[in-house]
């Protein structure tokens, strides 16, 4: 149950302090150009560029050890002939999810490496969402077809976790097409923080004895726990909870984007702000690639 709560808790605050990096930086990006904005994938962070995809890195690296070698029993995922055990495929799962966001975290690093010499900078920039885009849709993917039977509250709680998955995904599709949007960039960037938060609850209410629905109760089954209720009274009541739950945290994720939007908006002048190359779509991306701290009004 500790390990199951701690690493939930653990990928949700990733998720989430990645987003909210992600929503602070494009609403502030937008706000000091306005008529030039370009969506970049990722940010870069003053005293050392790679910050950002370096932490998802060393985070991936770090879970799909966890997964592989650290968790299972015997300190390796392979049985003695070599194969695969049943009961070790949900690690190899989750340890593929780590993999593709670790494949996308060293992409962005290399484009951004020759983005210099690059003939057609968006382009590279077009790349990275793509790799973004199967990342999330591998995580979807993954989870949707999971090996572990996610019945019952567990299973609506990941049934309900698809659909921020799918909205991280789609955003990040419809980004590839568009990247002067700042619309799709902030839908992107509130999912990925949404999808955070969501991880976080779904650790504390599936395997914190405390917050487990009335009538139903912590169940040791196949080596992990898991939530079972009583009758079906109470495994419908537990799932429609988990349905206000969902629409809670949606209505507060809505109004925090919203108001955080408004506040940054009015602490960034754009008054004096020199832009870059007029029409020319190479020079301004390049600049905001560069961009500084702004003139705060607030």
């Amino acid at each position: 149950m500790g390990s199951l709560l701690v690493g939930h808790v653990a990928i949700g605050i990733g998720f989430l302090l990645t987003g909210l990096w992600h929503l602070f930086n494009h609403i502030k990006l937008h706000s000091l150009h306005p008529t030039t904005y370009i969506s970049p994938p990722w940010f870069p962070t003053p005293n050392f560029r790679y910050l950002e995809p370096v932490l998802i890195s060393i985070a991936s690296f770090t879970y799909i050890v966890m997964e592989l070698f650290i968790s299972p029993s015997h300190h390796h995922p392979l049985d003695n002939d070599w194969s695969i055990p049943s009961y070790h495929l949900h690690n190899f799962e989750h340890s593929s999810i780590s993999l593709i966001f670790l494949v996308y975290t060293l992409f962005c690093i290399a484009f951004d490496r020759i983005y210099a010499r690059a003939h057609q900078p968006n382009v590279l920039l077009g790349l990275t969402q793509v790799i973004a885009s199967v990342a999330f849709f591998q995580e979807w993917l993954l989870i949707h077809l999971h090996s572990t039977d996610h019945a019952g509250v567990e299973g609506q709680y990941h049934w309900l976790q698809q659909i921020v998955i799918i909205a991280c995904f789609i955003a990040t599709v419809i980004g590839i097409g568009l990247p002067k949007s700042f619309i799709v960039s902030f839908v992107r960037s509130v999912s990925i923080a949404f999808q955070g938060v969501w991880f976080i609850v779904m650790a504390f209410a599936l395997w914190s004895p405390g917050l487990i629905p009335k009538g139903c109760f912590l169940k040791l089954e196949d080596g992990r726990d898991v939530v079972r209720c009583k009758d079906e009274a109470s495994l419908e009541r537990a799932k429609a909870l988990a349905n206000l739950e969902f629409s809670w945290i949606l209505a507060l994720m809505v109004v925090f984007s919203v108001v955080f939007y408004l506040v940054l908006f009015k602490c960034y002048d754009v008054e004096g702000h020199v832009y870059v190359g007029l029409g020319k779509e190479d020079e301004d991306l390049e600049s905001q690639r560069k961009f500084g701290d702004g003139v705060l009004k607030c």
